[in-house]
């Protein structure tokens, strides 16, 4: 009888890494590539809808390169944080941006201080960074958005303009229904029901009115006076410039920078999520705009 032999830890889980719990019963784990300076700025990656945290730990080690900090971290009831998804208490967009957030955003404080803390994130993690940073500022000192657009069905276009009222509107109330959202139709992949009838919400208005919020966040976000950088990509079908564009335009005080990634780009994965197999290249942009304010090219 042979024995398995165990694999070996991957790369991701070797991670320095601390542990926050920001309400009861919540945790996130929290893991660490400092640069060598420490008063480097570092970047806090949040992640896409359904995405885990170990998939962006190419651009992580890209930026990384590029001599800045980074922090990566799953979102609520995804990857690493816990309770795990189907285990959790239902949540939505408030309890992210205005507990979850906070308490991350204080750990990578802490782990770093002194240093210009700047958030990257990825279409979800893009709205959730750009709402709290809004909300909260003197927290961040820019924010870095890919593949985040509004999901207003109106900046579709004319073209697909049913299909974004039918599918997103299908998706929030089967979420209603079922009090989750089981995959399928745009979002292959589970989801809370909060979070999805929230995303729903804002389809249909334009307005983010995430359940049980006191913030007016749409007016936040048109206050917002920091330096955004908005990378979109021509291949990108959930989040087309169109939308980039719409969102760009609740943002009037920002100090907006737009990259648009297309085929005359050496980033050959233009797709709304194949666009981590060129991080490098990525976060070469990102970490030039960061410490210079460069236009990516």
């Amino acid at each position: 009888m042979t024995t398995a032999t165990p694999k070996p830890p991957s790369e991701f889980s070797t991670l320095e890494s601390t542990l926050v719990s920001p309400a009861d019963g919540i945790e996130f784990t929290v893991r660490w590539l400092p640069a060598e300076r420490a008063d480097a700025p570092v970047v806090l990656i949040l992640p896409a809808m359904a995405m885990k945290a170990r998939n962006y730990l190419a651009l992580a080690k890209g930026l990384q390169a590029q001599g800045l900090s980074v922090a990566t971290v799953d979102l609520r009831a995804h990857g690493e944080a816990r309770p795990a998804l189907g285990d959790h208490t239902d949540f939505g967009y408030r309890e992210m941006i205005e507990t979850d957030l906070p308490a991350i955003v204080a750990a990578v404080e802490e782990r770093f201080p002194g240093a210009p803390v700047h958030l990257f994130g990825h279409s979800l993690g893009g709205q959730l960074a750009l709402l709290f940073a809004a909300a909260e500022p003197g927290r961040v000192a820019g924010i870095t958005v890919i593949g985040t657009g509004t999901v207003f069905w109106w900046a579709f276009g004319p073209r697909r303009w049913f299909e974004a009222l039918s599918q997103i509107q299908w998706i929030g109330i089967k979420s209603r229904i079922s009090g989750h959202w089981p995959g399928g139709v745009l979002i292959p992949a589970p989801m809370p029901g909060g979070v999805m009838i929230d995303w729903s919400i804002h389809s249909l208005t334009s307005y983010y009115r995430p359940r049980g919020t006191s913030r007016k966040y749409n007016t936040l976000l048109a206050a917002l006076k920091l330096p955004v950088l908005v990378i979109s990509l021509d291949q990108d079908v959930l989040g087309p410039k169109s939308n980039v564009d719409f969102l760009v335009s609740r943002m009037p005080a920002a100090q907006v920078t737009q990259w648009h990634i297309d085929e005359n780009s050496p980033i050959q994965h233009r797709d709304h999520f194949l666009w981590v197999k060129d991080a490098p290249a990525v976060a070469a942009g990102v970490a030039g705009w960061i410490t210079t304010g460069a236009q990516p090219a």
